[in-house]
C-alpha cells in the first residue's frame, strides 16, 4: 500500500508560476510512472504531465507542453511540477498519481488514462486567474 502526498498549488494570476511536488510513502515498491492529472469542475480528469521511470523522461500533454515541466528524483519517490506562464485554463484540482506497471501504449511511456494509475493523491487546487 501506498500514499501520495501533494503539497504546493494555491492562486495567481495569468502568467505567473506555481509549483506543486508529490511524495510517495508505503512498502510496494513497483515504479513505472508517477505525474499528474486534473479535473476542473464538470469535466473528466485528464492527464497533464508524468516522468517516466523506466525511460527516466518526461512526458507532457499538448496543453502544458513547453509550460510545465515534470521531474523525478533517483530515489522514485517524488515528482515535482513546475508551471510556469500559467493560464486560466490551467484552473483545476491537481491530482498526483503513481502506475506500478506498463499497461498500454509504448513500453516505457506514461499511460494517458487515469485508470491505469493505481494510487492518487487528494488533490490540490491550482486557481489562475486573469
Amino acid at each position: 500500500q501506498m500514499e501520495l502526498e501533494e503539497s504546493g498549488g494555491g492562486s495567481v494570476q495569468a502568467g505567473g508560476p506555481l509549483s506543486l511536488s508529490c511524495t510517495a510513502s508505503g512498502n510496494d515498491y513497483a515504479r513505472y510512472a508517477m505525474g499528474w492529472f486534473r479535473q476542473a469542475p464538470g469535466e473528466e480528469r485528464q492527464f497533464v504531465a508524468a516522468f517516466s521511470w523506466i525511460r527516466k523522461a518526461p512526458f507532457y500533454s499538448d496543453s502544458v507542453r513547453g509550460r510545465f515541466t515534470v521531474s523525478g528524483d533517483e530515489f522514485k519517490t517524488t515528482v515535482r511540477l513546475q508551471m510556469n506562464n500559467l493560464k486560466p485554463e490551467d484552473t483545476a484540482i491537481y491530482y498526483c498519481a503513481l502506475a506500478r506497471h506498463y499497461h498500454n501504449g509504448i513500453y516505457g511511456n506514461p499511460s494517458l488514462r487515469a485508470v491505469d494509475y493505481d494510487y492518487w493523491g487528494q488533490g490540490t487546487q491550482v486557481t489562475v486567474s486573469s
